[in-house]
């Protein structure tokens, strides 16, 4: 007896507008889940790469055998800028689909911008705060602001029980954490660890955009954030010269910010800080801005203004 051939998982189904979104979600929770299964969302501009499907991977899990998977798929024009890549971000939402049925997906919501904002630009807003004020939201005024809004948005449109944000966009993360906290918005927040080709460069995709020596001269910025982790025990100045050594010494790397902060506020850590800390960069790699994080342990390290005892 021959073996039998695998079957090809199929693709999710997917849904253009509100109405179609509605029904979808609808039919799905009266075909009888049980009580105990979530709906589990990975929000994403598409372009999708393994740092995608990982999240979609961990909202298959989140949700549960018989729970249900959404991907939204949508260029947010709210949160790029003047001057920005928002006309030439890639797009492809046949290739993003195919991709998307081997990893636990079910439904995928791809509106136009229309659809999300059926008035033109909405009027009324979410304010990141503070957080949008510093670091992305110095160089990027206004981002946060349209991340959140659109996030918020999407949250009451597909009505999820788990969110999935990745890693590496570590003040989105923290943005959005914050947003669901003090606006009460019945959702729970889930951060996924960074996903790295095999020589480190964090997954993006915008590093599509690189050249061959803009991408070799891009892996600066995680060698710098792990120099600087390997400096933790010299305290926070330490990390942060051990990063900027490496920066510094990078031929084609433009750096925008490159700091060590509080990771639940965004914060600069001071001088003597002890525990946990983030450590963040952002550069441009020709025409191509990149970001890219790395968890700093300094809890054992001294506080460098206290002299050893006699």
């Amino acid at each position: 007896m021959s073996a039998a051939t695998p079957t090809t998982p199929a693709p999710p189904a997917v849904v253009r507008s509100r109405e179609q979104l509605h029904d979808a979600l609808t039919s799905w929770t009266l075909s009888g889940p049980e009580p105990t299964d979530q709906r589990a969302v990975v929000m994403t501009m598409g372009a999708l790469h393994d740092g995608h499907l990982e999240l979609v991977r961990r909202a298959r899990e989140a949700a549960g055998p018989t729970g249900q998977v959404v991907v939204t798929i949508f260029v947010n024009p709210l949160q790029f800028g003047a001057g920005e890549d928002l006309d030439r971000y890639p797009r492809d939402l046949d290739g993003d689909v195919a991709k998307l049925a081997s990893v636990g997906a079910d439904l995928v919501f791809a509106p136009t911008p229309d659809v999300v904002y059926p008035d033109g630009d909405p009027i009324v807003r979410v304010s990141a705060g503070r957080v949008g004020e510093v670091l992305e939201g110095e160089s990027r005024p206004g981002h946060l602001d349209g991340v959140l809004t659109v996030v918020l948005k999407l949250m009451h449109l597909v009505r999820p029980d788990v969110a999935l944000f990745g890693e590496k966009d570590a003040q989105q993360l923290l943005a959005v954490r914050r947003m669901v906290r003090d606006l009460d918005v019945d959702v729970e927040v889930l951060g996924v660890p960074i996903v790295r080709e095999p020589d480190g460069l964090a997954m993006s995709s915008r590093n599509a955009y690189l050249s061959d020596n803009e991408r070799s001269a891009a892996l600066a910025l995680s060698r710098a954030l792990r120099a600087g982790a390997d400096a933790a025990d010299g305290g926070p100045q330490a990390v942060l010269a051990a990063a900027s050594g490496i920066l510094e010494g990078a031929g084609g790397v433009e750096v925008d910010y490159l700091a060590l902060v509080d990771p639940t506020t965004v914060d600069p850590v001071p001088a003597d800080f002890r525990g946990s800390a983030l450590l963040l960069v952002a550069a441009r790699a020709g025409a191509t801005r990149l970001i890219d994080n790395q968890a700093v342990d300094l809890a054992g390290s001294a506080n460098p203004q206290e002299k050893p005892s006699d």
